[in-house]
């Protein structure tokens, strides 16, 4: 059912991508042409970046050098290099290449240029080796007929997007990038900042939102020094954690050595002490390497990483200190994001193996001994979700705290709670066919406030049920199959219990 449904979207999409009448916007960049459709101007595979092949692998994405003449931008671009994630909540099926950093436009047909439509710039999630701005999920169409620009984007993936070694280190003389994948992120909201008033988006007005992964990247583009300014709001969905990241030499149980990962990788693939050049000849299957979300490969990759550049600590610390960008914030999860699951017998061993003895004693007494699968849901999303709230709220930022727990009504004999990413059809207004009138009730709800909230900080609008600011009682926005209600201190006891274990946790 999913594969059809998939399907589906996939032919719609390439068909309001490549039909409709012909649309030319002049941009700083060069001159591009789109197409309108169904009330929308889209212009897809557009380059923000040089591609980062040869000797730009593994370096800061260089600026595209434009076009002469009237660029089409009626396909999408690469996908970055992956393996696909089996079922994926947003799939694609674009041919993969390195030369994959491109992003789309969506806006409401015949918008002046004058700069006045909010802007949302989406970074798509993956675990950081998958994903693809492409999806027919993630199609911007529902979301600009709403009254705003929407931009997606492509960046690198795996060990194209998050990589170290000693060669390269050497080669910026002991101040290396390893996170490429957020200054691709950067150089995209680079772009909409000089180009993206010519789609009549206002540059001063800009909401950076993701899930997963991409909900990760928020928190650290909120924590960043390099992406200061380039955005005005945030949110943050299933995105939130406290687990740490690696860093550049420290190995200990806790904590990747990104040196040592790279080391690992390039004796993996033949290379015992190679240059930086002999690393980048390497071919790009040999560094994809297979890499996929169900399957790390720890010791040679390490995702994210506390490079002193782009990343300069960990975000739940930044956060608690008050050093992330004091922006309006929603941050939320969904109810059952990993619980129900096939993989949640092999969390629980995870989780386990993270506390100590007492740690995980005082968890049983309160989900049970063996836990109630729930404890997934709030050691790896929901409290960390409150907990970022609670952070940026006591910093004078204003948030709202939200529950994603509304299942699709033709899922609910299956399921009790709601998935992981199963929220963003909903965001984006992209349901399948066959959805109920409460599914499309559901949606329209969110999305009101995710486009109230881009323009004007504020989720709150006429006819929607009022969404508390956060504060005493962690007020929280629940998204139920009767609505959207207000709820104070959920789950309160166990929460505050995961977040005595998380700190207990050696770092």
């Amino acid at each position: 059912m999913r594969f059809a449904v998939f399907i589906f979207l996939a032919l719609l999409m390439a068909a309001v991508c490549r039909a409709g009448a012909p649309m030319v916007v002049k941009t700083p960049a060069g001159v591009l042409e789109g197409r309108t459709a169904d009330g929308v101007d889209a212009f897809v595979g557009i380059p923000y970046a040089a591609p980062p092949v040869g000797n730009l692998r593994w370096r800061p994405p260089v600026p595209t050098e434009g076009w002469s003449g009237t660029r089409t931008a009626v396909a999408f671009g690469n996908d970055c290099p992956q393996v696909r994630i089996p079922n994926d909540a947003t799939p694609s099926d674009q041919p993969m290449s390195e030369d994959c950093l491109t992003l789309n436009v969506w806006r409401p047909a015949g918008s002046r240029t004058d700069g006045s439509l909010p802007v949302m710039v989406w970074i798509h999630g993956g675990g950081f080796v998958a994903g693809s701005s492409a999806s027919p999920v993630l199609d911007g169409a529902a979301l600009a007929r709403r009254g705003i620009v929407l931009v997606s984007f492509n960046y690198r993936l795996g060990r194209f997007g998050f990589f170290a070694h000693p060669a390269l280190t050497r080669e910026a003389a002991g101040h290396p990038h390893a996170n490429f994948a957020f200054l691709d992120m950067i150089a995209a909201l680079d772009w909409v900042r000089d180009n993206v008033a010519s789609f009549g988006g206002n540059p001063a007005n800009v909401t950076i939102f993701g899930e997963s992964s991409g909900g990760a990247a928020v928190a650290f583009l909120m924590t960043s020094p390099s992406a200061s300014g380039l955005f005005h709001k945030a949110i943050l969905q299933s995105g939130a954690g406290r687990h740490p990241y690696a860093r550049l030499d420290v190995d200990r149980p806790s904590r990747i050595s990104a040196h040592m990962a790279g080391f690992s990788f390039a004796a993996h693939a033949g290379l015992t002490d190679p240059s930086a050049g002999q690393l980048r000849a390497l071919p790009a299957e040999v560094v994809q390497g297979g890499l996929a979300l169900w399957d790390l490969q720890a010791d040679r990759f390490t995702g994210p990483v506390i490079d002193g550049r782009t990343v300069m600590e960990d975000p739940d610390q930044a956060f608690a200190a008050g050093r992330a960008a004091r922006v309006p914030f929603i941050v939320g999860s969904n109810s059952a994001e990993l619980s129900e699951e096939p993989y949640a017998a092999t969390m629980l061993d995870l989780i386990r193996a993270e506390l100590s003895i007492r740690s995980m004693a005082s968890l049983e007494a309160l989900y049970g001994d063996p836990p109630d699968r729930a404890l997934i849901d709030d050691y790896f999303f929901t409290e960390a979700a409150r907990g970022f709230a609670r952070m940026t709220a006591e910093h004078d930022a204003a948030t709202w705290l939200y529950l994603f727990d509304y299942v699709a009504e033709a899922a609910r004999s299956n399921r009790r709670g709601a998935a992981h990413a199963s929220e963003i059809a909903y965001v984006f207004g992209n349901l399948h066919e066959g959805a109920s009138a409460s599914d499309r009730e559901t949606a329209r709800l969110i999305g009101d406030y995710w486009v109230s909230f881009a323009r004007t900080g504020d989720p709150n609008a006429k006819r929607l049920p009022r969404w508390p600011r956060h504060g005493a009682g962690d007020p929280q926005l629940v998204f139920t199959t009767s609505g959207a209600i207000v709820e104070r201190d959920r789950d309160k006891q166990r929460l505050d219990a995961v977040e005595h274990a998380m700190a207990a946790r050696p770092r």
